[in-house]
């Protein structure tokens, strides 16, 4: 489970206050939360040296006014990894050799077109959904209903690729904690390995949803004491898809803990 943390890149102040909330990744964003006439004063703020943690940055769209001065940014930071929005086989091209690791945001109709030919470039590390964006280009509800398919479709794309599961989309509430743990809470269910947040106040209840429930916990634990092969627990049958289902929740119960 990896619970990455936004944060203007216009706002170094707070930077070590977003490290210190605890996720898992900070994200240094220079795309959408930074106007226009601050992406030169943002970009001027990259660092990585206010959090021991793994910084990644969001860099602005290929094509945009200031890609080109991003990339050069990057290169001489060498952040854990480059967020790169508008994730699609094109962009993916414009891109130079040797930058560190790739985060595709799959964002629009294109991208979920080449999901999984995004997600097996040599480059890319990891998929994520960027939900809002993706409505925005289909004229879409933001529903899950609707977005059903596209976050089935990402988990494939990256379980075929041997990449992690993806990360979710954000929630875009930032003090309804039981609004973000649900939306978790589905995206766990179907598959997906994390959320993407805006605010720290995020964080508890986006964990809440990944973390499995106490009677999942103790159903698990039955599973894996009936031994090997066949066998009954609770009157429906284990056997080793089952064991793997139970293993996974527990591993994921001590994750939390942790």
């Amino acid at each position: 489970m990896t619970f990455p943390l936004f944060v203007p890149a216009n706002r170094p102040e707070r930077f070590a206050k977003a490290a210190a909330a605890g996720p898992d990744v900070v994200i240094l964003d220079l795309e959408d939360a930074v106007a226009p006439t601050a992406k030169a004063s943002a970009r001027a703020n990259l660092t990585t040296q206010f959090t021991p943690l793994p910084v990644w940055v969001r860099i602005n769209i290929v094509g945009s006014p200031w890609f080109d001065d991003d990339l050069a940014a990057i290169t001489a930071l060498r952040p854990g990894a480059i967020m790169l929005p508008k994730a699609d086989l094109t962009a993916l091209a414009a891109l130079p050799p040797n930058l560190p690791p790739i985060i595709a945001l799959i964002e629009s109709a294109r991208g979920l077109a080449e999901a999984r030919a995004v997600a097996a470039h040599p480059g890319v590390a990891g998929l994520a959904f960027g939900s809002i964006d993706f409505c925005a280009d289909l004229g879409c509800a933001h529903t899950r209903d609707i977005l059903l398919p596209v976050r089935l479709e990402l988990v494939l794309a990256c379980r075929l690729a041997a990449l992690p599961p993806p990360l979710d989309g954000v929630t875009a509430v930032i003090d309804d904690g039981a609004a973000i743990t649900s939306d978790a809470a589905h995206a766990q269910a179907l598959g997906m390995g994390g959320k993407l947040l805006i605010h720290p106040r995020q964080l508890a209840a986006a964990r809440a949803g990944f973390s499995p429930s106490d009677i999942d916990v103790a159903w698990a634990a039955r599973v894996l004491a009936s031994g090997d092969g066949a066998a009954q627990v609770d009157g429906a049958m284990v056997d080793e898809p089952v064991r793997i289902r139970a293993r996974a929740i527990l591993a994921r119960a001590e994750q939390g803990a942790a």
